[in-house]
Parts: C-alpha cells; sequence; structure tokens
C-alpha cells in the first residue's frame, strides 16, 4: 500500500473541529485523546484513533504494562518523561542547521516513536524529497504515515492548520520551511521581487495554528535551512530563512551540527544543541551517532548515557564495565556492544539509573545522607596511634 498524499487542503476539511465543539474537547486532550467522539470527526480518522495496539501474539500492549515488573516499568517511565520533556505536546518545534546534518532523521525518528506510541503522524513534504524507503528503515509505518507533497506554501500551512484543528494527529513535520513558497511567487516571473512575503506567510500561520495546538496537544516540527547574512563582520551571519515569527512561537530550537563522519565511512556524528526552550532548561547539548540506512544507534547513545551515569568508565581510550575492559576506542566499543550479551546488562542499569535519576535523596538531622544501620569495618594500616585513635 503507497502512502496517502494529501493533493489538495480541502481532501482534510471534512475532519475540522468546529469552533463550538472545539471548547468542550478541551479536557479530553489532557487524557491523551481517550474520550475523542467528536460527530466532526470523520469515520476513517476516529477509528484509527480509538483501534486496540497490539503485538505479534495479539495480546493489549496496556495488559502487558499492567503486569510488568514495577522496576521496568519505572524506568519505563523515567525514559518516557525525558521524551515527553524534549518534545512537549500542543508546541512548536524548530530543528534547524546546514545541510547533511540531520535534521530529517531527527524528525521521522520522532514519527516513528508516536506510531510505535499509537499515535497518527503526518509528514508535509514541500521539498519533495522524502525516501519512503529510508524512512522505513528508521522505523516509520508509511503505510500509516499521512504524506503531502503540497503545490505552495499557502497550500502546505492550510494544510497543516486543518488537521490540528481535526485533532487526530499527533505529530505534524514540515519539511521544509525554506521550501514554503508563496503563491505569487510562484505565478509571478523570476525577475519578480517580493520582499518579505514568506515572512508574512509563515508570521500570519504561526497565529492562526498555536491557538488550536494548545487544544489540540498536536506536536509541529518544522524544519529550517540556514542562509547567510551580507556585510555581517562581527557576529555569525547566519539566519534561518521565514523571517523572525517562528523564533518566537516555538517552544523548542534545536541546533544540528555535523562533527565527524564515522569508520569506515558508516555514518556521522552530529551535535544537537537546544538553543531554546520554553519546557527545561536550555543550552543543553548531545552528541549522536547517525547510521547511514538506520538512522540514530541506539548502541552509541546507550554507551555516552552509560558514561554520564557513571556505569561505564573511561580510562584514557579504553571502557571497563564492573572492572572489566570492554574495549579501546569508543566504535570498538559499540560494535562491542552490539554482538555480546554484556549491552543488555549495561542497558538495563541505564533504564534503572534514569528512573532514578533527579529523585530526592533522604537527609537525617544533621543533613547527612541516611544510610540504614550496618557495620562497617575500617581497616587502618600503617597509620600513626594519633590517627587510629581519631577512627576511633
Amino acid at each position: 500500500m503507497k502512502p496517502f498524499f494529501l493533493e489538495r487542503a480541502v481532501v482534510v476539511s471534512s475532519v475540522v473541529l468546529s469552533s463550538s465543539s472545539a471548547f468542550q474537547l478541551r479536557q479530553s486532550f489532557h487524557r491523551r485523546h481517550d474520550n475523542l467522539a467528536s460527530p466532526s470527526i470523520s469515520g476513517g480518522i476516529l477509528e484509527a484513533k480509538k483501534k486496540v495496539v497490539e503485538d505479534g501474539d495479539g495480546v493489549d500492549l496496556s495488559s502487558k504494562l499492567s503486569s510488568m515488573d514495577p522496576a521496568k516499568r519505572a524506568a519505563l517511565d523515567g525514559v518516557l518523561n525525558q521524551i515527553e520533556r524534549s518534545y512537549g505536546r500542543g508546541r512548536v518545534i524548530e530543528i534547524y542547521g546546514p545541510e547533511s546534518s540531520g535534521k530529517t532523521t531527527l524528525a521521522l525518528h520522532a514519527i516513528a516513536e508516536c506510531q510505535k506510541a499509537g499515535g497518527i503522524a503526518a509528514f508535509v513534504d514541500a521539498e519533495h524529497a522524502l525516501d519512503p524507503v529510508y524512512a522505513a528503515g528508521l522505523g516509520v509505518g508509511v503505510d500509516d504515515l499521512l504524506v503531502s507533497q503540497p503545490d505552495s506554501g499557502e497550500m502546505a500551512l492550510d494544510i497543516v492548520d486543518q488537521l490540528v484543528r481535526s485533532s487526530a494527529v499527533d505529530v505534524i513535520v514540515v519539511d521544509s520551511v525554506a521550501a514554503l513558497v508563496p503563491r505569487a511567487e510562484l505565478e509571478g516571473d523570476m525577475s519578480d521581487s517580493q520582499i518579505g512575503l514568506q515572512a508574512r506567510l509563515m508570521s500570519k500561520a504561526m497565529r492562526k495554528i498555536t491557538g488550536s495546538l494548545s487544544l489540540s496537544q498536536c506536536t509541529v516540527i518544522f524544519l529550517n535551512q540556514l542562509r547567510s547574512k551580507v556585510g555581517v563582520i562581527y557576529g555569525s551571519p547566519e539566519v534561518t530563512s521565514g523571517g523572525n515569527a517562528l523564533k518566537f512561537y516555538a517552544s523548542v530550537r534545536l541546533d544540528t551540527r555535523r562533527k565527524e563522519i564515522l569508520p569506515d565511512n558508516k555514518g556521522i556524528r552530529v551535535k544537537v544543541k537546544v538553543v531554546k526552550n520554553k519546557v527545561a532548561a536550555p543550552f543543553k547539548a548531545v552528541m549522536l551517532d547517525i547510521i547511514f540506512g538506520t538512522g540514530i544507534d541506539s548502541w552509541g547513545c546507550t554507551l555516552d548515557a552509560a558514561l554520564d551515569l557513571g556505569i561505564v568508565e573511561r580510562r584514557g581510550s579504553w571502557y571497563a564495565y564492573q572492572g572489566n575492559q570492554l574495549a579501546q576506542g569508543r566504535h570498538n566499543v559499540v560494535e562491542y556492544l552490539k554482538t555480546n550479551d554484556l549491552g543488555e546488562s549495561i542497558k538495563e542499569d541505564v533504564r534503572q539509573a534514569l528512573a532514578n535519576y533527579g529523585q530526592p535523596v533522604d537527609l537525617d538531622d544533621d543533613g547527612d545522607v541516611d544510610m540504614p544501620d550496618a557495620d562497617i569495618d575500617l581497616e587502618i594500616s600503617n597509620s600513626s596511634e594519633e590517627l587510629r585513635t581519631g577512627f576511633e
């Protein structure tokens, strides 16, 4: 089955909520669309939202989660809370950076995670460059993905507006803002000069979309390109296209930069920095390994998290886990974890550490860490009598 292409904005107009019923759905959105029963939603979208996600054996995932070990469920909740803080619901996200820096890969991974949770995702391909084979390699269900290749910027933003108002889509990706060409520019000549036309278009779209986002709890991810200002001597000449409106309306802005190429040309190493964040602390950065054909390498991220949490130790160029040497060099350690059962043990330790991360520590009356009562033997050797008396 080929992806469902939205040829015109009127195709999705049947799923738009009326303004009178939008206010009544405010409470239901906070329950993750469990009670979406508006008569304005078309039958196909409603059935897709209400369907039960089952695994390969036909077992309901909700029953499996209820019977999960408490420690594993706590670790899962910790990871999900981290993801929820990264891409907030009902927010506008902007991902920008130079060419071949992983912008589309980050957006496709967000779509894949949304589909794994049973959500519906849409991809507005303004650049007409979406590769379904690569998207499927990243875990995206291409058959369940709503794809639109609009003719103009007005049509693309109109589709986004109506999908947001329908409250039937969880994630919408627009690739990219620079490719949203105004209709007046398409119908004019190459010699015509339209100053600020795209900026006015984006400003109007942001004013219309943000109000509906808070009600529908839908996340809109805009991918953007970089341009260079002319005549800039001091400071960075880089600027994103589409004006300044998206900078103000975006709750999270991610800057992606390619840092190096992985050995044997297997992929690239990318630095992602949060330059703006309204839902958490900004100015944090993370390094990602993007493998060609498969996307972000989860084992590389697991190793980085284990190093930050102190689970894996680094001694020079060697990596050690519980006193045992793993391998020399980061690339060799990642390959070792992929083929060894020790990798699953490290991954489980990382999940447990993330589940307990940030929890308060019990303190006694003196302000020290409250430790359980235990007999502690201290061996004191090669010390003077005064030092021994001090310990006693």
